[in-house]
């Protein structure tokens, strides 16, 4: 407003004349009166009609004027307003003052109240409404869901454990694998029992400037009390909650104030608040022991790996979301995917339906999910690489010993599939599929296991005569069990149940400062003989069953350059001495899907098979 009317003071009024036609006009005696402004010259002629002009630097121009009978008069030369002045003053100040709030805000991750807000916690906030997850959604953790249910009947109906003199745990941790599920079993627990929720992530909590952990602690827990009953979800709890003093130079000052904060707000509320503190970590033995004594966290949940039956129970979860064909078999495919978590199925559910999207299929099929299980344990196809013909037929001599030698001996894993399609970083791979879940191993499958792996290059020596870069994994495998054999697991004789080898105790865990030998050069010496002694005899075993297959093995490879991907089936054949049936045909691409008020035909049965093991 203050610039339109400036700039409307400044409007010229009436015609605007040239300085020479003014001069003119005056001299003719037209012009009657002028109002000097600055360098702008307003007046009326004698007509009554006003003009204006703008005069040069012009000294004798007023005695002109008066000479010619002109009524002169002249405005004062406006001053700044007072709001200008305080403007052009303090601008530069303001500028400064908020450019700095500015910088501070973006530094503090804009939240709420800006600059100020240091001490202000970050926790998010879900109510019944904006969590729809409840236990039905949560598969394959059967055991852990039955601990915390305990926690949602205490949140719904608090007072049937207290008349018993009752305490339901202050605070649960939730310990296991990447993927397994902790953070969706909280918030189903959340759910279920219909209260507020609060999830935070340890990491959080930490900031640069000092304090403001322990100030964001104390106001997560003060609005919990406010909405009470309820639950404190924190995510990743080992960001704020690992050993004091760790580490050689002592610890960090800012997120050990944290931690000392947490502490006291966790056993420092009463039990009738209804405040709960559930966490989750995959690295629990990191954590302060102050942290996991009763009082705090009384109760450890461990979610483990699932097994056949909850891998089953969770992928029919994921598949509930995709358009299955009748042929898929969630026990055939919990079968076939041994040590996958919940997050790997909820993976390869994804990316089966990606491959059926690629073929153009109304429905995900057995088929895609073959083929998504062996893109994810086995690595993507590089079918472009191109490999001469010599390394073509070395990495299928190659794989073919390490087939062989698996399926000769009783107590490895089944051979489920070789391909000598380059996969990830492998140029050729040997899938075994256990038939079971297996939790430990004995040492006769430990030995096999390392027969197995020397397969490998002892087919390249007698088949190929020569030695190739692509067994150095396999070396590092063997090599690595057969000395766990001997220094951790105590399954040689000669060397006794003892654990052999250097403390190895992480400097910042705060738990040794200096690893030292506690073991003798003698004693080591032995260990490193019995570990050749092993790898020798498994060396031997390994070439004795590739000398006496030759024929399997031929077989195999032929079998292997001209189809490039054999399965189990096609590998029974070879080693009962029949020819190998040919690979199945690949699934038919249906047509694209017709205009959605078409009704969808049928969709085709898909020709895979279970996998090996079933």
């Amino acid at each position: 407003m203050l610039l339109v009317s400036q700039f409307q003071n400044h409007q010229p009024s009436g015609d605007v004349l040239s300085y020479s036609s003014f001069i003119e006009e005056m001299k003719a005696g037209h012009v009657t009166k002028v109002i000097i402004d600055g360098r702008a010259l307003r007046g009326e002629r004698s007509d009554g009609k006003p003009f204006t002009t703008y005069t040069p630097s012009d000294p004798w121009l007023v005695s002109d004027l008066l000479k010619y009978g002109v009524n002169v008069s002249a405005k004062p030369e406006e001053e700044p307003s007072f709001f200008m002045n305080m403007l052009m003053s303090w601008f530069p100040m303001l500028l400064l003052v908020a450019v700095w709030i500015f910088f501070m805000r973006q530094m503090q991750g804009g939240g709420r109240g800006g600059a100020f807000s240091f001490g202000k916690s970050r926790a998010r906030m879900l109510d019944e409404n904006t969590n729809p997850v409840t236990f039905a959604d949560v598969a394959g953790v059967d055991e852990a869901k039955e601990e915390v249910s305990e926690l949602v009947e205490f949140l719904r109906d608090p007072g049937k454990f207290q008349k018993l003199g009752g305490r339901i745990p202050r605070g649960v941790l939730m310990v296991g694998n990447p993927g397994t599920g902790k953070t969706l079993l909280a918030r189903a627990i959340a759910g279920e029992a219909k209260v507020p929720f609060f999830s935070i992530s340890g990491s959080d909590f930490v900031e640069m400037f000092v304090g403001v952990g322990a100030a964001r602690v104390r106001d997560m827990f003060e609005q919990a009390k406010k909405n009470a009953p309820c639950i404190i979800f924190i995510d990743e709890i080992d960001a704020v909650g690992r050993q004091r003093g760790a580490g050689l130079g002592g610890g960090n000052d800012e997120r050990e104030q944290t931690l000392n904060q947490m502490l006291v707000e966790m056993d420092g509320f009463e039990a009738t608040v209804g405040v709960i503190v559930i966490a989750a970590t995959n690295r629990p033995d990191v954590l302060d022991p102050a942290l996991l004594r009763p009082g705090r966290f009384d109760r450890q949940v461990v979610v483990p790996l699932p097994d056949i039956r909850g891998r089953e129970q969770i992928l029919l979860v994921h598949m509930r979301k995709v358009p299955i064909a009748p042929d898929v078999r969630a026990d055939i495919i919990a079968r076939g995917t041994p040590g996958f978590s919940g997050a790997d199925l909820a993976n390869l559910v994804n990316e089966s339906a990606l491959f059926a999207a690629r073929s153009n299929k109304r429905l995900v099929d057995m088929d895609d999910f073959e083929r998504a299980k062996d893109k994810i344990i086995m690595g993507a196809e590089r079918r472009s690489l191109v490999m001469p013909e010599q390394e073509r037929r070395n990495t299928a001599y190659h794989e073919s010993g390490h087939a062989v030698v698996a399926r000769m001996l009783k107590l490895t894993d089944p051979v489920h599939k070789v391909t000598i399609i380059p996969r990830g970083r492998a140029l050729g791979v040997t899938m075994q599929l256990p038939t079971e879940d297996r939790y430990s191993m004995n040492r006769d499958q430990i030995l096999q296991n390392i027969a197995v792996l020397f397969g490998g290059r002892i087919a390249e020596e007698v088949f190929m005569n020569q030695m190739t870069t692509g067994a150095s994994n396999d070396f590092e495998r063997a090599t690595d069990m057969a000395r766990r054999m001997v220094t951790q697991w105590g399954m040689s004789t000669s060397m006794g149940p003892m654990v052999y080898g250097e403390n190895e105790g992480e400097v910042f865990l705060g738990r040794t400062i200096a690893t030292h030998k506690n073991v003798s050069e003698a004693t080591m010496q032995k260990v490193d003989m019995e570990i050749r002694r092993i790898i020798d005899e498994q060396y031997v075993l390994a070439r004795g069953i590739i000398e006496t297959h030759r024929t399997e093995i031929e077989a195999m490879t032929h079998a292997l350059l001209e189809w490039e991907t054999i399965d189990a089936e096609q590998i029974e054949d070879i080693m009962s001495g029949r020819p190998p049936r040919p690979p199945k045909p690949p699934a038919p691409v249906t047509p694209k899907a017709p205009p959605p008020s078409a009704s969808p035909p049928p969709a085709p049965a898909s020709t895979a098979q279970p996998a090996q093991g079933v």
